[in-house]
């Protein structure tokens, strides 16, 4: 058990190290932090969508913003794709899955918006939907992928954690989000 638990650790560690050294991805990380920030400041919200766990972390991300994350501020405009079940259940229903996301981006986006699409893989059909859907509305994405990319990274900008491990690119994803919503959290409300 020792050495499943070094051994997750080491790896989780040298996916953060290969994120650190690489410049595309703090690079990145900072055009992203940009672009919310310009969203935000412009009167536009910040529109997450995700599968599974990364249906949590884009919950979770959100949380950061409407609620607070390093200090007391008053809240910032994000939601979620995919939180009201309702909605999920009756356009899977009616549309397919496919749509769910995609749907309610219509419904729901204004060009000012900024939509985060968070996917390990990048090849989430209803992500890839809804992320051709934001790009007709004229919506800037940035989005959290794993190491490649997948079709996601064909149609939008994509900050690609260098691994293909689901777990470690989940724990990325948190980690640059933080670090994006410390960074939008200080500038916005601070200078």
């Amino acid at each position: 058990m020792n050495d499943y638990i070094y051994a997750h650790i080491r790896s989780s560690i040298d996916t953060k190290e290969r994120l650190l050294k690489s410049k595309q991805c703090i690079s990145k990380i900072e055009v992203f932090a940009t672009a919310w920030l310009q969203c935000l400041r412009g009167g536009g919200k910040l529109i997450f969508a995700g599968n599974g766990g990364s249906f949590a972390d884009a919950q979770h991300l959100s949380a950061e913003l409407t609620s607070r994350f390093m200090f007391d501020r008053a809240p910032l405009a994000s939601l979620v794709l995919g939180a009201n079940n309702s909605a999920i259940s009756a356009i899977g229903n009616d549309y397919g899955y496919d749509q769910v996301f995609s749907r309610e981006l219509t419904g729901l986006a204004q060009p000012a918006d900024v939509f985060i699409p968070i996917t390990t893989s990048g090849n989430s059909p209803n992500i890839f939907l809804a992320t051709q859907q934001a790009n007709k509305i004229g919506l800037v994405t940035t989005a959290l992928t794993g190491e490649t990319g997948g079709k996601l990274s064909s149609i939008c900008d994509c900050l690609c954690i260098p691994s293909k491990n689901t777990a470690q690119i989940q724990e990325c994803h948190i980690m640059v989000g933080h670090i994006i919503c410390g960074i939008v959290e200080e500038v916005y409300f601070k200078g």
